[in-house]
């Protein structure tokens, strides 16, 4: 028999979870990441750091057993739950739908993200016009690509907070010139603005993480920071890529071969410089007077 929330609770206790999870001898997936949030608190502070809109479409990935769902339902959101783990789905489906939760078994690192936010009647009428967000509380073998993917994907999501391990999260918001700025940051900031909004302590998750994890909240660009049309993607993340292979070295060593020398003068960009300091604008101008020399391109 299936055991959950008491009748009229919002979200779920560290007591509730823990019981819960002997009463359905559930067993996290330490290869699927899985660690629940048992602090009621939290779940609200992260629906309220989501800034979400009163009927907002959400959707949220890796419900676990909907204590993040049900604080977003609390904040007013219209919630997809797309959950992996077959195991948990009835106790899942059990929590939320009530609460007219929309619960989808997929994966996320492979799931159609058109079929998810228009495949349904939940997406129609009126409601297909408004953006969706993205709320998570990601593991760390899947963040990055979850994240990227729904930034490529999915662009009706225009916004997401994700609960990550502390070390993504900063990668995720870096900027130029700092120690955890990589090619992923300059794939977020191609499509949003991203900053850590919070930090989030082991002691509110069951199993207890050995890492610290933080709040980001990332938001889309009304348009991508180098035009598509100029510099496709595709070419733009090569030669990003190329560049942080060899992060310590300087932009013409790292770049031999990919970069004609004239294009770091036509693009202003030092070929003594390194990949960390350039923002997504140079990265897009260098691309750009590199293919305008180069018939490769």
């Amino acid at each position: 028999m299936l055991r959950g929330r008491h009748h009229g609770e919002v979200t779920l206790s560290r007591h509730d979870v823990q019981e819960m999870i002997a009463a359905n001898d559930l067993r996290p997936s330490r290869a699927l990441g899985q660690n629940f949030v048992v602090d009621p608190n939290t779940v609200r502070r992260v629906a309220r750091l989501a800034e979400l809109e009163d009927g907002q479409r959400v959707v949220e990935i890796g419900a676990g057993i909907g204590a993040l769902t049900l604080a977003l339902v609390d904040a007013g959101a219209k919630v997809t739950a797309v959950e992996i783990d077959r195991h948990l789905l009835p106790i899942l489906r059990a929590q939320v739908e009530d609460s007219g939760v929309r619960v989808v078994h997929d994966d996320a690192l492979t799931l159609d993200w058109t079929a998810l936010l228009h495949g349904d009647v939940a997406t129609a009428g009126t409601e297909s016009d408004r953006p969706w967000a993205l709320v998570a509380n990601l593991p760390y073998n899947v963040a990055v690509p979850v994240i990227v993917r729904a930034l490529d994907e999915a662009p009706d999501v225009a916004s997401m907070l994700v609960m990550v391990q502390r070390e993504v999260g900063e990668r995720l918001a870096a900027g130029p010139g700092t120690k955890a700025y990589g090619a992923v940051s300059v794939k977020v900031a191609y499509h949003a603005d991203a900053r850590v909004v919070g930090r989030v302590p082991p002691a509110v998750f069951v199993p207890r993480p050995r890492v610290e994890s933080v709040l980001v909240r990332i938001v889309r660009r009304p348009a991508v920071a180098v035009d598509p049309v100029v510099v496709s993607p595709d070419r733009l993340f090569t030669v990003v890529r190329a560049g942080f292979a060899h992060r310590r070295k300087m932009l013409r060593r790292s770049l031999a071969g990919v970069v004609d020398a004239g294009a770091f003068t036509a693009a202003a960009v030092s070929p003594e410089a390194r990949a960390e300091e350039l923002s997504v604008e140079d990265w897009g101008r260098l691309v750009a007077c590199a293919q305008e020399g180069d018939n490769r391109w």
